[in-house]
């Protein structure tokens, strides 16, 4: 084709790109990969950071940490059998109000997390006291077990004090 004073087709078609003016190592530092995405398209992916303003809640959580702090040290003041009783009376609390919950009536949905997350950081407590007398994990599971066997039921604090109402209301209606 040459002979004829024709060229090839690839050199005739070649348009000015933009990044012609780069040198290799910055174009290839536009086109990375992102290893952090992943989908059904394997195409190249353009890496682009987007600056995102975030909330500062810096005196909040400082509270929070010494609510926290302070619960953990009345937690640690309280003897394992204490810290036995309050969890079986959380549980108890926190299973009245999934009965609120599947009732229908109104209770506030955050009492949920803060229930459970007493309820861990009681029984951190009495793993951490486990450990320092040298209690394995498999013993401390096996006395869990014993544990769980032996406690007997009763209502939990805020149905007993109901019911304890409803008592002195009954024996108000008989003297009067």
């Amino acid at each position: 084709m040459m002979a004829l004073g024709l060229s090839s087709p690839s050199a005739s078609l070649r348009l000015p790109s933009f990044d012609s003016h780069l040198s290799s190592s910055s174009r290839l530092n536009l086109f990375q990969f992102s290893p952090l995405r992943s989908s059904l398209f394997n195409g190249i992916r353009l890496r682009t950071s987007v600056a995102v303003p975030t909330p500062s809640y810096g005196g909040l959580m400082v509270v929070r940490m010494a609510k926290r702090e302070e619960e953990l040290k009345d937690i640690r003041a309280m003897t394992t059998e204490e810290i036995n009783e309050e969890v079986v009376d959380l549980k108890g609390e926190l299973l009245m109000l999934r009965l609120q919950r599947s009732a229908r009536n109104e209770f506030k949905s955050s009492e949920f997390g803060r229930m459970r997350k007493r309820i861990a950081r009681m029984l951190t407590v009495k793993r951490e006291r486990e450990i320092e007398e040298g209690i394995n994990k498999r013993i401390s599971r096996k006395l869990d077990r014993k544990w769980k066997r032996s406690i007997v039921v009763r209502p939990p604090p805020s149905l007993r004090k109901k019911l304890e109402e409803e008592q002195k209301a009954r024996e108000a209606e008989k003297t009067s």
